[in-house]
């Protein structure tokens, strides 16, 4: 094969692929492995869970049986009731909606950490693996965030700009990018000495051109199963944070400052710390388990790793 052959034939998950063209072997075999990991029931499970959390936040208007903020200092630390479905918090909150309207910040929180992230990390990745003169100062100063623990920075940012959904968003997200970055910048460098791209950097491709036909792609795969990890960890960090006082305010219902309104009242009502944990532990082991079954689909060489 000539080396202009090379250079016009991007892999078989390039995006100058025609849609009447036939799959690839490996785009078939990936298929098949797909099809055959989410044929497995705790998979389909995961995946019934989170399609539900999703059409929940959706539609927690209507799900709702009262508003989240309402307050009704009458009916405070009320138990499980005709009226009140999970009870109340100590300020007559009905407990039931605010779990529901929470669930609208949670997944909010887990998908934009994960798009921003992933977005900021691949573009700062591509970069650094293909130019060796940016690599060495862009991956020390992404040493320098990583050594900033994401529960500090968050403090910090809500001491100086205060605490909102935007805040918390950019919290999640700095610990977050280099990761994906390293990512990235392994895939780029393992692409690089790939014959094609080698016989397009000989054939003067532009810059562009090299990086969204023949680099970008090889990066989705790895990307995909990292966005996963990074959502359900995000909505953890998000509880986490909100149950320390550093996250969404209290007048606004999320998992996390739910909990951390009941944890003085945990004795009185378990049910304040109970109820929105365990929507916390479905999502997030839902996701994982989505995400590996997509990391076994997408390499099998991975498949019953840790």
């Amino acid at each position: 094969m000539t080396l202009t052959q090379l250079a016009t034939s991007p892999p078989a998950t390039g995006p100058d692929r025609s849609v009447n063209d036939p799959p690839s072997p490996s785009e078939s075999f990936a298929r098949a492995q797909l099809r055959r990991v989410f044929r497995s029931w705790p998979v389909r499970m995961a995946l019934g869970a989170l399609v539900g959390l999703v059409l929940i936040a959706i539609f927690a208007s209507w799900l709702g049986t009262s508003d989240p903020t309402e307050l009704s200092p009458g009916a405070r630390l009320k138990g499980v009731s005709a009226a009140h479905w999970l009870g109340t918090d100590s300020l007559g909150r009905d407990v039931y909606s605010r779990a529901i309207f929470g669930s609208r910040v949670s997944l909010v929180v887990g998908l934009g950490a994960a798009t921003i992230s992933i977005a900021i990390g691949l573009l700062i990745g591509v970069i650094s693996g293909y130019s060796r003169s940016a690599d060495a100062i862009i991956m020390r100063f992404m040493d320098g965030v990583m050594a900033i623990p994401g529960i500090l920075l968050a403090i910090a940012l809500v001491s100086l700009v205060g605490a909102n959904l935007l805040t918390v968003l950019i919290a999640i997200c700095i610990p977050d990018i280099p990761r994906v970055v390293r990512l990235a910048r392994a895939v780029v460098l393992s692409v690089r000495s790939e014959p094609y791209v080698e016989a397009a950097t000989t054939l003067g491709t532009r810059f562009h051109v090299m990086i969204w036909r023949h680099i970008v792609p090889s990066t989705v795969a790895p990307l995909i199963v990292q966005g996963t990890f990074i959502f359900a960890s995000a909505i953890l960090a998000e509880s986490v944070l909100s149950f320390l006082g550093a996250g969404i305010p209290p007048e606004t219902p999320s998992w996390g400052n739910i909990m951390a309104d009941g944890r003085v009242y945990f004795q009185l009502q378990p049910g304040l710390i109970l109820f929105p944990g365990l929507l916390v532990s479905m999502t997030v082991l839902s996701i994982n388990l989505l995400g590996d079954a997509m990391r076994d689909g997408l390499d099998p060489r991975l498949s019953g790793r840790l």
